[in-house]
């Protein structure tokens, strides 16, 4: 009976939860991975959610149904369907990247999909027509109708590969306004706008089409109107960047025995060119260069001690934080039953994490104390981990109980509660710590699999232990020579498959508690720590092998202050700007704009 509801309790494990983050003024839903052990207690959770919507005469017969329906299921698609592959680090990226329209439009082009519409089915000179012009009075862009096609098309591809995803994830299109079925004509469907009026999907889609051209075009002309008028240089990674994908393109093109110019406007439209795609792209980089440039001038900006503490004043609840000793359970039986055995002075803490651990990668890594600790962690760093005790009430999704009894200003060290399937034991209470930031080189090390697609924690044992015994070189070296922060930093460059620090020596600068994994942030956040300290700390990523820097000069909360107030220095100045931009649609070029999109394979 139990190997029979394995298959579709997997069936209903979720693999992302969306989560809301503000990115450069603008609030984005973020697929974010669930841990294993809280994947299980949704799709319990889900499995008796759907069964009680069946119809039939008993709750036991519903359950029945559910679980019969989901097994068939399984054995249809297999049983790796639902493996998060590498597909996971490019959603997070596709939500949070402006300059996302040269990724876009891969499975388009090199599946040799052909996009057919009013405006590809006639011999107009798209690149003539003005389709709208931005401007704020002094600086001005006509936008050619085949720059509107080139939006129209990238906005079709990012929802469309938006929508594929989140299906794939577990999650319904439906809740993120992705309810369009793309086999129909946009033009014979209908959804709600912005405004809450009832437009088609081809309207929608046009009008998200728009936006994007004046929100790219607004930033572009104020990086041009800042430069003497001359379009600035974008970076030497932007163009290699922008290269490998036009090359990539040529040869699907090639395959298909298309020229590139000719394949891009098969697959996006009329006027789409080569050189139009290639001039639109270095557009975008330039604009999201110059959006990053004022968030930089903010982020750089001092902030007196008076500003600091007025934020802390108005957001203390938002900048407490706990040091606690905290564990996920598979289900809430496990985790009474771990509470039940658990120590007073939880010295079994660890050894009880281990027995419960969901599966065998786990129970080795839960030997590490370092896994189930969390220093300096506010609501929010508890929230976007996902931990059940950080999740909202059922009935008011602005209540969250379990984080109110962890902040309570009741707590001691030495509380231990249990709330759903998380265990916490406090080892210090709520309070605004005076712990700083910290910085940190590290060389991640990473288990060669035979397969890319293999997340670390899927390696073998073997091939853990070739990870763990090249790490140990790695650091050996380091020891057997100066042991100064350089040699680790070249090291680094060398050897870390980080390629977020790599090209930095390793480098991370004013870590804050709870922005790393639980082992990295533990050991970092370590009261014992002092320069020059190394280690081998292992993660669900691999083995990082440490070398702490120092401390940083602000405290943990000075600087979430000092970047909060940054954050919204920096939206002031977008808004103000994004507000002297307008843009105007010319009636006669609009004539000629897609109105609907049909993909021929």
């Amino acid at each position: 009976m139990i190997s029979q509801l394995k298959k579709p309790l997997k069936q209903k494990n979720p693999q992302l939860e969306v989560k809301s983050r503000r990115i450069g003024g603008a609030t984005f839903q973020v697929p974010t991975e669930i841990n294993p052990a809280r994947k299980r207690a949704i799709s319990v959770k889900n499995m008796i959610l759907y069964s009680r919507k069946r119809s039939g005469h008993s709750m036991a017969e519903k359950l029945s149904a559910e679980i019969k329906k989901l097994s068939d299921k399984y054995s249809e698609i297999g049983s790796n369907a639902n493996g998060l592959a590498p597909k996971t680090v490019k959603i997070i990226k596709s939500v949070i990247c402006v300059v996302i329209v040269v990724a876009l439009l891969v499975t388009y082009v090199a599946t040799g999909a052909v996009r057919k519409g009013f405006i590809a089915s006639l011999s107009i000179p798209a690149q003539t027509f003005t389709g709208m012009t931005v401007t704020n009075g002094t600086e001005k862009a006509k936008i050619k109708v085949a720059t509107y096609n080139y939006y129209f098309a990238m906005t079709y591809n990012s929802m469309r590969n938006r929508q594929e995803q989140y299906t794939q994830y577990g999650l319904d299109p439906a809740d993120y306004k992705l309810d369009v079925d793309f086999d129909k004509k946009l033009s014979k469907q209908t959804t709600k706008n912005d405004d809450n009026e009832t437009v088609t999907w081809a309207e929608y889609m046009q009008e998200e089409a728009i936006e994007s051209i004046e929100s790219t075009y607004t930033y572009y002309l104020a990086a041009k109107a800042d430069n003497d008028g001359k379009d600035p240089e974008i970076t030497a990674d932007q163009k290699k960047e922008l290269k490998e994908t036009l090359d990539q393109y040529r040869e699907s093109a090639h395959k298909y025995g298309y020229t590139l110019s000719g394949y891009l406007v098969k697959a996006m439209g009329k006027g789409v060119t080569e050189s139009l795609f290639k001039q639109e792209a270095t557009r975008s980089y330039i604009a999201d260069n110059y959006k990053d440039g004022l968030s930089n001038e903010s982020s750089e900006k001092e902030y007196s001690t008076k500003d600091l503490e007025n934020y802390k004043k108005e957001h203390k609840d938002d900048l407490l934080a706990v040091d606690v000793r905290l564990f996920e359970c598979s289900s809430e039986d496990d985790a009474k039953a771990f509470k039940k055995a658990l120590a007073s002075d939880a010295s079994n803490f660890t050894e009880l994490c281990q027995k419960y651990a969901s599966d065998k990668f786990d129970k080795t890594a839960y030997e590490d104390a370092g896994y189930s600790t969390e220093y300096g962690v506010t609501k929010d760093n508890l929230k976007n981990k996902g931990y059940a005790i950080a999740t909202a009430d059922n009935k008011d999704k602005n209540k969250y109980p379990g984080l109110d009894w962890l902040y309570s200003s009741k707590r001691k060290a030495g509380d231990l509660y249990q709330y759903s399937t998380t265990v916490v034991y406090v080892l210090s209470p709520a309070s605004i710590q005076d712990r700083k930031t910290v910085n940190v080189r590290h060389i991640l090390v990473t288990p060669e699999t035979n397969d890319k697609n293999t997340k670390a924690k899927d390696a073998t044992d073997a091939q853990w232990a070739a990870a763990y015994k090249k790490a140990t070189k790695i650091l050996d070296e380091f020891n057997a020579g100066d042991k100064k922060e350089k040699s680790f930093s070249k090291l680094a460059e060398e050897n870390s498959t980080d390629t977020g620090s790599k090209d930095n020596g390793g480098l991370y600068e004013n870590v804050v508690p709870g922005q790393m994994v639980n082992s990295f942030s533990a050991w970092c956040f370590d009261s014992s720590r002092k320069a020059g300290d190394t280690a081998i700390v292992k993660s669900d990523f691999g083995y990082h092998i440490m070398y702490f820097v120092g401390t940083g000069k602000l405290t943990a909360w000075q600087y979430t202050a000092k970047t909060a107030l940054a954050s919204a220095d920096s939206t002031s100045a977008t808004e103000k700007l994004e507000k002297d931009y307008t843009i105007k649609v010319n009636w006669f070029g609009s004539r000629y704009f897609e109105k609907d999109v049909d993909i021929d394979n």
